[in-house]
């Protein structure tokens, strides 16, 4: 059996500078209707950044949506019809001031499929170069450089608990464990 549900109606119920929500009544595979709320998101990437003494770049700062702050990878949004590889390397210069001459995508992950269409694009960085720190004026960030040990404990320890930096570390460290 196939599994999809066909759109019956779509409507946007809000237009925001960075999202859209939007509700959609479904046929279901068995014939009946459903309704389905959404998340709208242009989608952003995350760059797992190693030092040349194999410390990883990241960045604290304040998310209002948790009420917390987060320690993460270089990270941000899509600029609409952004190539992921462009946006990563700005992204990383401007919240940690490095560059980096090589890049290997680790793929993509959907960070909440139930209600949203985001994609998250990821990258390893490596031989890295100083450039500018230069953060959105919104954007208040710390920067760390943090052995690869580290954020495993704080990884295990539910220290660091976003989607996007837990799965791009363990995909870099399966990345360079094989290559």
């Amino acid at each position: 059996m196939s599994l999809n549900e066909k759109t019956i109606t779509s409507e946007i119920k809000f237009e925001g500078k960075i999202i859209n929500v939007r509700v959609e009544d479904v046929e279901l595979q068995n014939g009946k209707v459903g309704y389905r709320e959404f998340v709208d998101h242009p989608g952003g990437v995350g760059i797992v950044a190693i030092t040349s003494d194999n410390k990883i770049l990241m960045v604290k700062q304040y998310r209002k949506a948790v009420e917390k702050e987060l320690l993460e990878i270089p990270a941000g949004k899509l600029e609409k019809g952004e190539d992921p590889l462009v946006c990563g390397k700005r992204e990383l210069e401007e919240e940690t001031g490095y560059k980096a001459k090589e890049f290997v995508s680790l793929g993509y992950l959907y960070p909440s499929p139930g209600f949203a269409n985001e994609t998250t694009h990821l990258y390893l960085a490596w031989d890295l170069y100083k450039g500018k720190v230069n953060p959105d004026e919104d954007e208040f960030l710390d920067i760390f450089e943090i052995s690869v040990e580290e954020i495993y404990s704080l990884i295990m320890k539910n220290e660091i608990n976003d989607a996007k930096t837990i799965i791009g570390f363990f995909k870099a460290m399966e990345y360079i464990k094989n290559n």
